[in-house]
C-alpha cells in the first residue's frame, strides 16, 4: 500500500481562494501554472492520488492554511502552457516534450479560521516546516506527517 504524503500548495486568494475551490464544479479543480522546475518535478514524479494537501492564501492579509484538499488526479502536463491566450502561457513549452505539469485537487475542508503565518511560528512542532524557512518560495511544497497532524490538530 502507497504511503499518503503531505503537501502545501498556495494560491493567491485574488485568483483563486479555496472558497473557489469549494464552489468549483465537483469541488475539484487543476493545480495549473506553477513554473519553477523543482515545484514541477514534485507535481510531475511525486504527488499521488490521495495525497493530502494544506491550501494556502499567499499575498494575503495575513497569509495563512485555508483548508485541506486532497489529490485526485496524478501530475499530467499543463495545458495552459501550451495556449498564447493564457496567463500562464509558455511559448518554450510543447506538446510532444511538455516543460510543466499539474494535478488535480479536490476540496475537503475550509478552516473556520485560517491559520496564519505568525501563528504558526510560534509553534516548536513546525520549526523545520519548509513553509518557515528563510527564502522558502515554493508554491508547492512537502509536508511531514508530524506538520500535517499540528496544523490539522490547531484547525480543529
Amino acid at each position: 500500500m502507497k504511503k499518503k504524503n503531505y503537501w502545501l500548495m498556495k494560491s493567491e486568494p485574488s485568483c483563486f481562494s479555496i472558497q473557489d475551490l469549494e464552489k468549483a464544479p465537483g469541488k475539484t479543480t487543476f493545480w495549473d501554472g506553477v513554473r519553477n522546475y523543482q515545484a514541477r518535478n514534485m507535481l510531475r514524479d511525486e504527488i499521488k492520488p490521495g495525497d493530502q494537501v494544506l491550501f494556502y492564501h499567499s499575498n494575503a492579509e495575513p497569509p495563512g492554511v485555508a483548508g485541506i484538499a486532497e489529490v485526485v488526479k496524478e501530475g499530467y502536463p499543463d495545458h495552459t502552457a501550451f495556449d498564447p491566450q493564457n496567463d500562464h502561457y509558455d511559448p518554450k513549452s510543447n506538446t510532444k516534450n511538455p516543460t510543466w505539469y499539474m494535478v488535480d485537487i479536490k476540496h475537503v475542508k475550509t478552516f473556520k479560521q485560517e491559520l496564519g503565518l505568525d501563528r504558526l511560528r510560534l509553534l516548536p512542532e513546525l520549526k523545520n516546516m519548509v513553509l518557515l524557512q528563510k527564502g522558502s518560495r515554493l508554491s508547492v511544497q512537502p509536508v511531514s506527517a508530524k506538520e500535517w497532524e499540528t496544523i490539522v490538530k490547531l484547525a480543529n
